[in-house]
C-alpha cells in the first residue's frame, strides 16, 4: 500500500472541485492547499516488447481503376458523286485501219510482182498478220549468160500483250532462185541454163517471251527461242562439183536486267549452235559444228539528272568450233548530253565473236559456192567515239569514227578452180580497220524527211593486197516528200568506189599486179532510184518506180554487171 499527498476517491470529486473552485477564488498571494489521505492503487505487471521498431509510412496506396473496352460502332454510309466524263476536241482522228493490203505490179525485163498483208484492227490484247511477197526477172543481161531470178517470201506471225509479259511466235520461209550469170554467153546456149541455176531454201521460226513487270524494282527478263534450216539446190549434172550445202541453225538467247534507282544491271545469256553439211560428187565432204555460248553481265547507271550515262562490263565467250577457244571482252561506253541534248559526246570501247553461218553470206553475196570453211570472225578490239546531237527540231547530227583489231574476217574471192570465175569463194585475213562516218537528217513533220550518209573506210591487212569487194568510200542520200497527202516521192541515192577484186588473171581491163596478186578495179558504183505515188482515196492507190535511173551497168561483184534502167508500175488496195 502507498502513501500519497492527496487521494482522490470518484465520489469526492466533485465535493473536491467545489472546494478548489472556492479556494481560489477568495485566496490570495501564493497559498498553498495540501491534502493527505489514504487509498490502494493496482499496478499492471511488466512485460518486453518482441517486436523491432520500425517506420510506419504514411502514405496509402490508391487502388487503379480499370475500365472495360467498349465496342461502339457509329453507323457510316459513302455517298457517290457522279463525274461528267472529259470532252476532248480535236480535229485529229485515228486513222482506219483495213485488216488486208494488196499490191500488184509489172515492171520491164518481164518482172511481175505480188504482195499481200493480213493485219490484226487495233486491239490492247492480240497481235497477229500474215505477209506473202513475189518478185521475178525473166529478162536477161546482154553478152551474158541468163540472168532470170525470182524471189518469194512468207510470214507467219502473232502475239499476246499483257500487263506483265508478251508472247511472241513468228514462222517464215523463203525461196530464191537465180543463175550465175556473170560470165559470157552466147544467147544461142540458153539450153545450158540449167547448170547455172542456184535456189535457196530458207524455214524457219522464232519464238520469244518477255516478263515486263511495271515495278522497276523487279527483275524482268525475255528469253528467246531461234531454229533455222538453209540449204542450196542439189546439182543437176554430175559434172557439177558444186554440190549441196545446208546448215541447221538453233539459239537460246536470254536477257535479264534489274532497275535500281539511276542503276541499271544486266546480263546477257545466249547458246547458239550452227551445224553446216556440204556434199559433193567427188566424195568430198564437210562437216562443221559451231557452238558459241556468251555471258555478258553490265552495269549501267545515269548521273547529273540522266544527262550522264555510263557502262560497263565484259563479254565472256566460248567458240567450240574446230577447236574450243574462250575469249573475253571488254563492255565499255560513256555519253554526256550538254545543252539539252544540243551535243552529245561519247567513247567506248568493245569487241565480239560474230558466228558465220551460210544463210547470212548468201544474203550477203548470193553468188557464193555451197563448199564454204565456215569461219567465226573474232573483232579483238573495237574503240570508238564521236558526237551526236540536234542542231534544231529538225535537224540532227551524228560524226564518229572507230578502230578494230579483227581476225578471220570473210572476203569473196573470184573461183577459178570448180568454176569460170562465176563464183565466189571465201578467203580470211587479219585486218586493222578505220572508219569515219557521217550523217545529218531533216524533217518537217510528214512532209519532208532527208538523210545524208557518208562513210570511209580504211583496211590493214595481213595477208591480202586489198580488201577484197569491200567498198572504201559509201555516200548515200534518202528523201522522201509528202505533197498535198496526194503524191508521195522517196529517193535512194548511192555512191560508192574503191571496190577491188582478186582475180587469178592479167584479163584484158582494169588489172594490176600488186605483191604477186591480179588486182581488178571494179569502178565507182552509182545507183539511184526514184518512186511516186499516187493515192486516189485511203484505199487505192498507184505507184511508179525507176531502179538504176541513171542506166549505170556497174558491177558490185566481179563479172556480174546489173541491169540497166528498170521500170515498175502497179496499184495498191485496201480494205
Amino acid at each position: 500500500m502507498l502513501k500519497t499527498l492527496a487521494v482522490i476517491d470518484m465520489k469526492n470529486s466533485f465535493l473536491l472541485f467545489a472546494l478548489l473552485f472556492s479556494s481560489l477564488g477568495f485566496s490570495q498571494g501564493n497559498d498553498e492547499i495540501i491534502i493527505v489521505g489514504t487509498a490502494e492503487r493496482k499496478l499492471e505487471p511488466a512485460y518486453r516488447i518482441t517486436e523491432n521498431p520500425g517506420i510506419i509510412d504514411t502514405m496509402i496506396k490508391a487502388d487503379v481503376t480499370t475500365y472495360p473496352y467498349l465496342a461502339v460502332m457509329y453507323p457510316t454510309s459513302i455517298v457517290l458523286d457522279t463525274i461528267n466524263a472529259a470532252k476532248v476536241k480535236t480535229t485529229d482522228k485515228l486513222a482506219q485501219l483495213y485488216p488486208f493490203y494488196v499490191k500488184v505490179g509489172v515492171g520491164s525485163q518481164l518482172m511481175p510482182l505480188g504482195e499481200f498483208y493480213f493485219n490484226s484492227q487495233r486491239s490492247r490484247k492480240y497481235v497477229y498478220g500474215a505477209h506473202i511477197k513475189h518478185l521475178s526477172s525473166f529478162g536477161n543481161i546482154k553478152n551474158y549468160a541468163p540472168a532470170q531470178f525470182d524471189r518469194s517470201n512468207f510470214e507467219l506471225f502473232g502475239g499476246i500483250n499483257e500487263s506483265k509479259y508478251t508472247l511472241r511466235g513468228d514462222l517464215r520461209y523463203n525461196n530464191r532462185g537465180l543463175h550465175y550469170y556473170g560470165i559470157q554467153f552466147p544467147a544461142e546456149s540458153d539450153s545450158l541454163r540449167d547448170s547455172i541455176r542456184q535456189r535457196y531454201h530458207d524455214v524457219g521460226g522464232i519464238f520469244s517471251f518477255a516478263w515486263h513487270k511495271k515495278d522497276s524494282a523487279s527483275l524482268n527478263f525475255k528469253s528467246q527461242i531461234e531454229y533455222n534450216h538453209f540449204s542450196s539446190l542439189k546439182p543437176k549434172y554430175l559434172f557439177d562439183v558444186s554440190g549441196k550445202g545446208y546448215e541447221n541453225y538453233f539459239a537460246i538467247v536470254n536477257n535479264a536486267f534489274y532497275k535500281f534507282d539511276k542503276h541499271l544491271f544486266s546480263a546477257d545469256i545466249g547458246v547458239r549452235y550452227n551445224g553446216y553439211r556440204f556434199s559433193g560428187v567427188l566424195d568430198s565432204a564437210i562437216a562443221l559444228n559451231n557452238t558459241v555460248v556468251n555471258l555478258k553481265p553490265t552495269f549501267t547507271t545515269y548521273l547529273k539528272d540522266n544527262r550522264f550515262k555510263a557502262t560497263i562490263g565484259v563479254d565472256f565467250v566460248i567458240d567450240a568450233h574446230q577447236e574450243t577457244k574462250v575469249y573475253l571482252y571488254p563492255v565499255a561506253e560513256i555519253k554526256y548530253s550538254m545543252f539539252n541534248d544540243i551535243f552529245i559526246p561519247y567513247l567506248g570501247i568493245k569487241g565480239g565473236l560474230k558466228q558465220q553461218t551460210f544463210k547470212s553470206l548468201t544474203y550477203e553475196n548470193e553468188f557464193l559456192l555451197p563448199n564454204l570453211q565456215l569461219q567465226n570472225e573474232n573483232t579483238v578490239i573495237n574503240f570508238y567515239g564521236g558526237f551526236k546531237g540536234t542542231l534544231s527540231k529538225r535537224v540532227s547530227f551524228n560524226l564518229g569514227a572507230s578502230f578494230s583489231r579483227i581476225r578471220n574476217m570473210a572476203f569473196f574471192i573470184n573461183d577459178t578452180l570448180s568454176s569460170s570465175g562465176n563464183k565466189f569463194s571465201l578467203g580470211y585475213d587479219t585486218v586493222s580497220l578505220t572508219q569515219i562516218e557521217a550523217s545529218i537528217s531533216y524533217q518537217l513533220n510528214e512532209k519532208i524527211k532527208v538523210d545524208v550518209l557518208g562513210k570511209f573506210n580504211s583496211y590493214q591487212l595481213n595477208n591480202f593486197a586489198y580488201a577484197w569487194n569491200k567498198p572504201v568510200f559509201e555516200f548515200m542520200v534518202r528523201g522522201h516528200y509528202n505533197l498535198f497527202d496526194k503524191f508521195y516521192f522517196n529517193l535512194d541515192l548511192g555512191f560508192e568506189q574503191g571496190r577491188k577484186a582478186l582475180v587469178y588473171a592479167m584479163e584484158p581491163e582494169n588489172v594490176t599486179l600488186v605483191d604477186g596478186q591480179y588486182v581488178r578495179e571494179l569502178g565507182i558504183i552509182v545507183d539511184g532510184n526514184l518512186g511516186v505515188e499516187y493515192r486516189y482515196n485511203k484505199r487505192i492507190s498507184a505507184f511508179l518506180q525507176f531502179n538504176n535511173f541513171a542506166a549505170q551497168r556497174y558491177q558490185r561483184w566481179s563479172n556480174y554487171p546489173v541491169q540497166g534502167i528498170q521500170v515498175l508500175g502497179g496499184v495498191t488496195f485496201r480494205f
